[in-house]
């Protein structure tokens, strides 16, 4: 009965994670002050092509995906759910949010987001079920190459920022407060979570006062999966992303 509940509660804590994440990545866009460097790619990406936002990040997600399989990754329920939720997500709060017009409630409206992605990022990566695409790739990048995780984030944000830039997404104040302010504020709230929470979920191995997972790496890149153990089928030992 027990497993049950954790397993539930688990469940519940991925899927508000998800929806979460992408209910901020909509008012990220409808601020436009600036996305963070995959959703400025997303963004580029639906700009030139019939797809909407939602449905390109699908699209670059399963991508991502197969490029697991030569680096020998294993995806967990919860990378698949990252695809699907956050792209469906996305898309109604796009539908749903009205894009402001003054300076001061953008502002506002793109502080929000920030805010709420640390606290989707603290319930998804607290489910345990499996990384995103996307930080997939670079562990197992890291991993292949023998090349540090610095170099490799760095390689991969920098490049998809510029693709996404050159296809005109948006790049603005608000994809360097992004940049600095969602690592510090995933710290805050995991120190503010209930250590009986931390103890059955993806923060486990995690202290809260210290909380390594969240630190950002010398590059002062963070993304959404942060530092989750991520299997490969070589290995039987977990390898974070950080």
């Amino acid at each position: 009965m027990a497993r049950v509940s954790t397993a539930a509660a688990r469940g519940a804590a991925l899927l508000a994670g998800l929806v979460g994440y992408g209910t901020s990545m909509a008012m990220m866009v409808r601020a436009g002050l600036g996305l963070d460097p995959w959703d400025v790619f997303h963004q580029g990406l639906a700009l030139r092509t019939p797809l909407s936002i939602g449905a390109a990040s699908a699209v670059v997600g399963v991508a991502v995906l197969l490029a697991w399989i030569p680096l020998r990754n294993r995806p967990g329920i919860g990378t698949v759910a990252n695809v699907v939720v956050i792209a469906v997500t996305v898309d109604v709060a796009l539908w749903l949010i009205p894009a402001p017009e003054s300076l001061p409630v953008r502002a506002a409206l793109m502080a929000a987001a920030v805010v709420s992605n640390a606290v989707s990022t603290v319930l998804y990566i607290g489910a345990g079920l499996g990384p995103g695409p996307r930080d997939g790739l670079m562990t197992g990048l890291v991993m292949r190459t023998g090349r540090s995780v610095r170099l490799v984030r760095t390689t991969i944000e920098v490049t998809v920022l510029t693709v996404g830039w050159v296809l005109g997404g948006t790049v603005g104040i608000g994809t360097v407060v992004y940049a600095l302010g969602i690592g510090p504020l995933v710290q805050l709230f995991v120190r503010l979570t209930p250590r009986r929470i931390l103890a059955v979920s993806g923060w486990a191995r995690v202290r809260p006062e210290v909380p390594d997972a969240i630190r950002p790496d010398d590059s002062g890149l963070t993304t959404i999966s942060g530092c989750q153990p991520t299997p490969t089928m070589t290995s039987t030992k977990p390898t974070k992303t950080c």
